[in-house]
């Protein structure tokens, strides 16, 4: 618990016994005021309940916290603002207390699985998968510090007249040329047969439509899409040259996608593929009809009636027996259930995919499967990125390879410009771009609420000052300097007593598993993001102001360093959480 908590209850308890008033919860703000004090308790709400004026409710609330408690030191009221110093034994014992239990979490028995990434493999991953992989393994990260059993997992798009598209493009315009002897990274070598087959079919719906056809069934006539749509159905058929075929190209994009994983520092539990749950899904389907749940059109579709729920008729099953997204979805999401003991299921998907999910969560619901009420869409906004700042595919989709690459390099530039790392061994050195490039990148994405639409300034993001990956880096780095320096071992010391900057950030550490706790019920990993900035700051006001290796008095000293460790700790493992790196020297 940290220190407001444990003030805000013993001041519950002190409303009760003096106002006989339950669940009344005063706002208690950290003291930015003239007036002496550590917390300020505004009293205004009690106002209207005790028609008492404020002030003498501030002295009434001030005796009793004194007598009935042993927290104060002393209390003074302004205008209805209950100001109140700490005793100084309250905040080293605190202090004590969270550094002996740093590592100590306490566990939920409960698993929830977290699903991200979940590409096409028709094309390399992008600037939006970015964001979802970010996202979507900080918040797998924070549920396992705030002491759940955590399942990573993507579901792997990996069949589809998408996919056809690229493989039906490679047969007939690649000359059996692969990734290796083109020297492409594997998903980008396939996704530029998915751009060659939309040039194709964009050519001939043009010649059709100069033929004098309607542009709409120009679209269904095309001899291309029509290939493709073929090989759709040859592949559900299970034709042996298009299923070769289909393995050979996905193998390429694997291999492609983990080189841009490991880049990113995000990996998996579990991996599905669509391939194989898209036959359960169509389980379900006729599972569904039998129970009258669903109902078939006389063209042969499926089809489930959402208008009582507020939402419209979904599609299942194509006439042609073709499953769509929602078929697929559907069969994954009764396998994991099925496969894992889990009490949630957060899908990592974005906004434009709300309506989907409804869908998606209703109808499980209507096939009586009562973990429905377990699943949760993690719904965030888009990235945009400021015109011209980065290299884009076809002018609107920004490479994932290409933008770390970009942030890597951005690094170096600003390291080298600054003259930081120029002491480091030149593999040391290029490691250090590498992490701070990256963190810049990772900390830019997440210190933004999930739900926002966001604009990624590479250039903002690498700054060394202000709310950014690298700032709170530098100060992770200038802690472990003076650790070295000073030969740090941590040692219990005697009481000292606390300055206004000493205290204020034992008050920024004792919120962190608080802020941990937050950031897992909300699913928000800007909420982290947010408080190490903080901490880092405050850290900053300290360290400014009170002398450390030149401390003369040795128990101050080693206090003051054993302040400065725990610091570190809670900025690393702060940005671990976040999936960002530290460096030892900046």
């Amino acid at each position: 618990m940290n220190i407001k908590d444990i003030i805000e209850e013993k001041l519950s308890e002190v409303i009760l016994n003096i106002y006989q008033l339950k669940d009344i919860k005063l706002e208690i703000q950290e003291n930015k005021t003239e007036y002496e004090g550590d917390f300020t308790i505004v009293t205004f709400p009690l106002v209207k309940q005790l028609k008492k004026n404020p002030e003498s409710i501030g002295v009434e609330l001030g005796e009793a916290l004194t007598a009935d408690t042993e927290l104060l030191e002393s209390f003074n009221v302004i205008k209805g603002f209950l100001n109140i110093k700490i005793k100084n034994q309250f905040f080293i014992d605190n202090f004590k207390s969270i550094a002996d239990n740093f590592s100590t979490i306490e566990k939920k028995n409960a698993t929830v699985m977290v699903e991200y990434s979940s590409p096409n493999t028709n094309k390399p991953l992008h600037l939006g998968h970015i964001r979802n992989n970010l996202l979507g393994f900080s918040v797998a990260q924070i549920l396992k510090e705030a002491g759940y059993e955590v399942i990573k997992t993507q579901i792997i798009n990996d069949r589809g007249i998408h996919i056809c598209k690229s493989m039906l493009a490679w047969e007939k315009f690649g000359h059996g040329e692969t990734p290796e002897t083109t020297n492409t990274k594997g998903d980008k070598f396939v996704g530029n047969y998915y751009v060659e087959f939309d040039k194709n079919y964009k050519k001939e719906i043009a010649e059709l439509v100069g033929q004098g056809v309607e542009e709409a069934q120009a679209k269904k006539d095309a001899p291309i899409i029509q290939e493709a749509q073929k090989m759709l159905l040859d592949w559900e058929k299970g034709d042996e040259k298009v299923r070769e075929l289909w393995k050979e190209m996905n193998s390429w994009v694997y291999k492609g996608f983990n080189e841009t994983y490991k880049r990113l520092g995000v990996d998996f539990d579990q991996i599905q593929y669509e391939s194989n749950t898209y036959i359960l899904g169509k389980d379900l389907i006729h599972e569904g009809l039998e129970k009258g749940v669903l109902y078939q059109k006389e063209d042969g579709s499926v089809w489930c009636d959402l208008t009582d729920e507020g939402l419209d008729q979904k599609l299942l099953l194509r006439s042609d027996g073709t499953s769509v997204y929602m078929t697929q979805d559907l069969g994954t999401a009764v396998e994991r259930f099925k496969q894992n003991d889990i009490k949630k299921l957060i899908y990592t998907v974005g906004n434009e995919q709300d309506y989907h999910f409804q869908v998606l969560f209703k109808i499980l619901k209507k096939l009586g499967y009562s973990w429905a009420d377990q699943l949760y869409h993690l719904s965030y906004g888009m990235v945009e990125l400021p015109e011209g700042k980065m290299k884009s595919r076809e002018g609107t989709v920004v490479d994932a390879d290409d933008l770390m690459q970009e942030m890597y390099e951005t690094a170096k530039a600003k390291a080298q410009e600054l003259g930081k790392l120029e002491n480091l061994s030149e593999e040391d050195r290029e490691a250090s771009y590498e992490t701070v490039g990256l963190g810049a990148l990772k900390y830019f994405m997440l210190k933004v609420d999930p739900k926002k639409k966001m604009l990624f300034n590479p250039a903002e993001s690498i700054d060394f000052n202000g709310n950014t990956g690298p700032f709170i880096q530098y100060t992770y780095a200038r802690i472990h300097s003076l650790l070295t320096k000073a030969n740090y071992t941590q040692k219990e010391t005697a009481d000292v007593e606390l300055n206004e900057f000493e205290k204020e950030l034992i008050i920024q550490l004792t919120n962190y598993k608080a802020i941990v706790e937050k950031a897992a019920e909300t699913l928000s990993p800007a909420l982290l993001a947010n408080y190490v900035y903080d901490l880092v700051k405050s850290y900053n006001s300290f360290y400014q102001n009170n002398p450390i290796l030149n401390q003369e008095n040795e128990n101050i000293k080693q206090f003051r360093l054993n302040l400065s460790d725990l610091t570190a700790k809670t900025i690393k493992k702060s940005l671990e959480l976040l999936g960002i790196g530290t460096v030892n020297r900046m």
